[in-house]
C-alpha cells in the first residue's frame, strides 16, 4: 500500500535510488528461492544475482521492475535479520564498485612492483 501512495504523490526520489540493489552480509548458503521469497514481497523481480566466488560470498544484486518497489525493499530490508545475519541492502552505484576496483588493482600493481625491485612495505 505505501507504494501506491508513494506513486500517486509527485514524489522526487533521490539521485541514488535506482532498481538494482547490492544486498551484503548474506548468509554463504542461501538459495535464490529464499531470495525471491524475501525480496519478492515488494514488488516484481526482474533478476536475482547471487555471488558464489571467494570474493563475492555473501553478496547479492537485486534488480526489480520499478524503481518504487526497490525503494520500498531498501526501506524494509535493511537491517532484516536473515539466519542470525541482518542484511545491508543498499542502492547499486557503478561509480563506487569501479573505484573499488581500481583501489584493488592499483594495490596489486604495488605489490608487484615492490617485488620487482625487492622491497617490502615493511623497510619503510
Amino acid at each position: 500500500m505505501a507504494t501506491i501512495s508513494l506513486r500517486k504523490g509527485n514524489t522526487r526520489l533521490p539521485p541514488e535510488v535506482n532498481r538494482v540493489l547490492y544486498v551484503r552480509n548474506l548468509p554463504f548458503n542461501i538459495s535464490s528461492e529464499e531470495m525471491y521469497d524475501i525480496f519478492g514481497k515488494y514488488g516484481a523481480i526482474r533478476q536475482i544475482r547471487i555471488g558464489t566466488s571467494k570474493d563475492t560470498r555473501g553478496t547479492a544484486f537485486v534488480v526489480y521492475e520499478d524503481i518504487y518497489d526497490a525503494k520500498t525493499a531498501v526501506d524494509h530490508l535493511s537491517g532484516f535479520n536473515v539466519a542470525n545475519r541482518y542484511l545491508i541492502v543498499l542502492y547499486y552505484q557503478q561509480a563506487k564498485m569501479s573505484k573499488k576496483v581500481d583501489q584493488k588493482k592499483k594495490e596489486d600493481d604495488l605489490a608487484k612492483m615492490q617485488e620487482k625491485y625487492g622491497v617490502s612495505a615493511k623497510d619503510k
